[in-house]
């Protein structure tokens, strides 16, 4: 199954259309989006969220979300990944890494990992 992403909601939403111009048949949504949790949603529901719809979640969140995730996984559920964004990462590294991971890889090996952009 092909990856599918979705990106916290303090990432710019034309990343969107910077993936998507590579490959327009990478599915990738962001939280306030029709289908996505909206603004403010707390990090815990947005990887039950994730859970749910099989979406690896895209976040600059480097101080709670991977212990969220954690916990997450502690407590018996699963994720379809995190991706963490490293600090000073440019705009074209994070294009650049979601391209590579929606075109070369499988959403199954994504499963329960956190990792972190640049890879």
């Amino acid at each position: 199954m092909k990856i599918r992403f979705l990106l916290d909601e303090h990432l710019e939403l034309d990343l969107i259309d910077e993936v998507q111009a590579f490959d327009p048949s990478i599915d990738i949504l962001r939280i306030g989006m029709k289908g996505a949790p909206p603004f403010g949603t707390q990090d815990p529901d947005i990887l039950i969220y994730c859970e749910a719809e099989q979406r690896a979640l895209v976040t600059d969140n480097r101080r709670t979300m991977p212990k969220h995730a954690a916990d997450h996984f502690a407590a018996g559920r699963h994720h379809w990944g995190v991706l963490v964004i490293r600090p000073d990462t440019t705009w074209g590294e994070i294009v650049q890494e979601l391209r590579m991971f929606g075109g070369a890889s499988e959403a199954e090996e994504w499963i329960d990992r956190v990792e972190y952009i640049p890879y």
